[in-house]
């Protein structure tokens, strides 16, 4: 069991690091509370909720992934290096996508439900 504590304590770790540390993901936390936000307000389906949440959860792995490997990529290599330069891009890429397929996500839950939302004012 303490190991399984210990486990959980380094996750929790890896959480705050990104948290407090990282700028870009105190970016997709904002979007994330505000999509939390939106959702009660609008009060969408469990089904819409499982999407959101999906959708922030990958998102917010792929900005912790990233973060990991530009870590690694710095430990690694500190000087400029082109190979470095291309695994920083794709897993900046990475995320990129995930973001850009999560607000297609949430405009496809939110949109109509705004407009819908204004029309009844």
């Amino acid at each position: 069991m303490p190991k399984l504590i210990k486990s959980f304590s380094f996750a929790l770790n890896g959480l705050k690091i990104c948290a407090f540390r990282g700028a870009n993901f105190k970016i997709h936390l904002f979007f994330t509370m505000m999509a939390i936000l939106l959702g009660f307000f609008l009060n969408i389906s469990n089904t819409e909720w499982i999407i959101i949440l999906l959708c922030i959860a990958f998102v917010l792995c792929m900005e912790m992934m990233n973060t990991a490997v530009e870590q690694l990529c710095d430990v690694i290599h500190r000087e400029y290096h082109h190979g470095i330069k291309i695994v920083k891009d794709v897993a900046a890429g990475a995320v990129l996508l995930s973001a850009i397929v999560a607000a297609i996500c949430g405009a496809f839950i939110f949109f109509p439900k705004i407009l819908s939302f204004i029309q009844s004012m």
